[in-house]
Formats: C-alpha cells, sequence, structure tokens
C-alpha cells in the first residue's frame, strides 16, 4: 500500500464515524473542504465511491464498509502503538478525550482544571459534556464520567467523590407565606420546578427514610433540560427544585435556599470514571486517574435516610437527576 493512502483512509473512517464531513474536520482540526477533498481522492486512487453524499447526510456505501472492516483494526493498533510511544516518555503525553455528563463535570472536574494543567503540561485535555450515554469506543473517547449506577458490565470502573446525596430545596421568597412540605407526599400541593430526562420522560423525585423507597411525581410552573436554568428560577422563587447537595452547599451557607425534607434526602452511590477493559491502561489515563482520585478523598457524605446503593454495574432509567448544570 502507498503510504499516503494511511491518512486519507483514517480521514475517511472518521467521516463515516460522524456520517458528516463537518464534525469529522472539527475534530481533525481540517476544513470540510480539504477533508472532503482527502476522501474525493482516495476514492480516485481506488476506484470506488466510499460514501454516498447527500445535502442532508453522508452514508457509507458497501465497499466502503468493506473498507472500513478492514481497515479499524489497523488503525486501533496505530493507536495503541502512539500510546505507547507516550508510555516511553519521561512525562505523560498526549490527547485525553472524556465524554462526562455536565453536572459529573461541574461537579468534579472544573474547579481543578489549572491545577492538572500546571501538573501535566502535555497532557491536551478534550472534554466533551453530554447528557447521554455514549460508546466510549465508537466516539473515540479515553474515558467517561457518568453515576455508578448508569454503567454497563463491560467497563473499568473507578469511584470517583464518594457518595452523593440529592437534596430539596426553595428559596425564602418561595416558602413565605406557604405551609413546608413535611412528606414528599407535600410537594403535589406545591410548585415544583422539574428535569426533562433525555429519554423525554420527566424525573420522578425520588426519598427515602426508614426503609420506605419513594418516587414522587411533581408539577409546576417549568420544566427544562439544564439544571442552571431550573437552580436560576428556583433561587428567584419559582418553585421547590431537588439538585445533588454539592450543587447548593453555597446557597445553603448563604441563606439564598432553604432545605427542604432533610430526613427524606436520599444518597446515592456517586460518581465513577469509567474507561473500556483493557490490558494497559495509558499512563496519560491513569495519571488523571490518581489526580482525580486525589483530590476527591474527603470523607464520604452521611448515609443517613439513604437508599440502600446499587451496584455499578445495574443500569437505571433514572440518568441523572437535576443539579447545578445539566446533566
Amino acid at each position: 500500500m502507498s503510504p499516503e493512502l494511511l491518512p486519507a483512509i483514517a480521514a475517511f473512517a472518521r467521516v463515516a464515524h460522524h456520517a458528516s464531513f463537518t464534525r469529522a474536520a472539527e475534530e481533525l482540526g481540517v476544513s470540510p473542504s480539504a477533508l472532503s477533498q482527502t476522501v474525493r481522492a482516495l476514492e480516485r486512487r481506488l476506484g470506488v465511491r466510499l460514501l454516498d453524499r447527500t445535502t442532508r447526510r453522508v452514508g457509507v456505501t458497501e465497499l466502503g464498509q468493506q473498507l472500513l472492516e478492514g481497515a479499524r483494526p489497523a488503525l486501533d493498533a496505530l493507536a495503541q502503538a502512539v500510546e505507547g510511544l507516550d508510555e516511553a516518555r519521561d512525562r505523560p503525553a498526549g490527547l485525553l478525550r472524556l465524554n462526562a455528563a455536565r453536572v459529573s463535570a461541574e461537579l468534579l472536574l472544573y474547579p481543578h482544571f489549572g491545577d492538572f494543567a500546571q501538573a501535566y503540561p502535555d497532557i491536551t485535555l478534550e472534554l466533551v459534556c453530554d447528557n447521554r450515554m455514549v460508546d466510549l469506543v465508537e466516539g473515540g473517547f479515553d474515558a467517561g464520567i457518568r453515576l455508578g449506577e448508569s454503567l454497563a458490565q463491560d467497563v473499568v470502573a473507578v469511584p470517583i467523590g464518594g457518595p452523593q446525596r440529592m437534596v430539596t430545596f426553595a428559596s425564602p421568597r418561595y416558602l413565605a407565606g406557604r405551609a413546608l412540605p413535611r412528606t414528599p407526599e407535600d410537594l403535589r400541593a406545591h410548585q415544583c420546578l422539574n428535569y426533562r430526562l433525555t429519554t423525554g420522560g420527566l424525573y420522578r423525585w425520588e426519598y427515602a427514610q426508614d426503609g420506605r423507597a419513594l418516587d414522587i411525581e411533581v408539577a409546576g410552573p417549568l420544566v427544562s433540560n439544564d439544571s442552571d436554568v431550573l437552580l436560576a428560577a428556583a433561587r428567584s422563587g419559582a418553585g421547590i427544585m431537588v439538585a445533588f447537595e454539592d450543587a447548593a452547599r453555597e446557597d445553603f451557607a448563604s441563606g439564598r435556599l432553604v432545605p427542604l425534607l432533610e430526613p427524606w434526602w436520599p444518597t446515592f452511590p456517586g460518581f465513577y470514571l469509567y474507561h473500556p477493559s483493557r490490558a494497559q491502561v495509558p499512563r496519560k489515563l491513569r495519571v488523571f486517574i490518581d489526580f482525580l482520585q486525589a483530590r476527591h478523598a474527603a470523607p464520604p457524605v452521611s448515609q443517613r435516610a439513604s437508599k440502600p446503593l446499587r451496584p455499578a454495574s445495574v443500569p437505571r432509567s433514572r440518568p441523572h437527576p437535576p443539579a447545578r448544570r445539566e446533566k
């Protein structure tokens, strides 16, 4: 094979993966027109059409799929060889691609970007915040961060940050002149700010006390898939909201938000950094895991009024309840 075909085949593979020249070009750092010319030159060189192009979509032809299936193992092997070079360097280096729910990125990553960049200047961290569960290998990610109960069984999962407690709250403005809810069922008489899940449904608020678990369907003046929107509404007095405790801690301390139903707050297993099962974890990922675990080694939150913790390998329909940002 002529050596110049290799980068063209790799470029074609990224276009096929994204079904888009634009998204593939963004990933590769080139213009869509240059990427299109590269793939067309490859097609002319091979004498076959690899992609079907329309104004709305890009599809892979039968022969293009045949090339992909044959080339993918070799491309994966080359990627691992490059990672091996990173392992041999004095300092960890390379591109580390992460996929994380937005709330996990905010609670676990945002305060530490500067320190990580200073400690490991040769690592480029690329963070994609996406509330949907994605296939790490298919998406080209080194690792992801999600709630433990959302993970599949075929990944390596490392706990980060300990258990997380789900809290209920409202602003003093909303509570003025209203009877405080004493049990989760009382929420049905209140205005509640709810979260639209990526599945399309509404999050059912979860509570637990003395072995009793409740899922409450609430209603109110606002529904959003972005918890920043919901938190701003809660602060303005629009209604009651739930979020992870860390997202509301400063508001509790300042009095801007008032905790409600504290005896019923449930505790969940928390977040995990997960990655595909590999015999050898890249050094850049190993140091990132060690860094996060060191930064989040604080004592776990209280287990008071908590639900039994579900195993990290058991998926559940609740991908993520709302917190400061969309999850």
